[in-house]
């Protein structure tokens, strides 16, 4: 882990943040679909299960989405552990990744559906949860090395 810690502290922050976030919505909302609004017509938290893939993209498709994750997830790992060093951005990007997946493959694994919850009205776009932001993150940081914005690591 001291390889790359980067890597690790955003993975495990991430998944803890993703797990905690779910199991509240979970918890407070008794039904799905049930929402309150943090700014009306904006930005709200909806209780949605999603069969599918992030932002409901190949819904229904839980069954291969789960160990595709687990794939993902134990992919990035072993690089993370067996690979060499990475400069810190890219281990903050496939940190972010492996939350994201890990999260939503907990998910899958466990209910079948992955809870999302974050609902931005303002534009009608898909309700999404955090491992979905941590994954969008990741490809941010990992498109910022390959257009060679690099910060190498000591």
């Amino acid at each position: 882990m001291k390889k790359n810690p980067y890597f690790w502290l955003i993975a495990i922050a991430f998944l803890i943040i993703d797990q905690v976030t779910k199991y509240l919505v979970t918890q407070d909302f008794t039904e799905v679909g049930d929402t309150f609004p943090l700014w009306e017509n904006v930005f709200h938290l909806t209780y949605v299960k999603n069969t599918g893939a992030a932002f409901s993209f190949f819904s229904g498709g839980v069954v291969w989405l789960r160990w595709l994750s687990l794939i993902v997830s134990l992919g990035l790992m072993a690089f993370a552990w067996f690979g060499s060093r990475l400069p810190k951005i890219e281990q903050i990007g496939y940190g972010f990744i492996l939350a994201g997946a890990f999260g939503n493959g907990i998910d899958r694994f466990l209910f079948g559906y992955v809870v999302d919850f974050l609902d931005f009205r303002l534009i009608n776009f898909p309700v999404f949860n955090v491992a979905d932001v941590a994954i969008n993150l990741g490809i941010i940081c990992l498109l910022l090395t390959s257009f060679g914005f690099t910060h190498k690591s000591r």
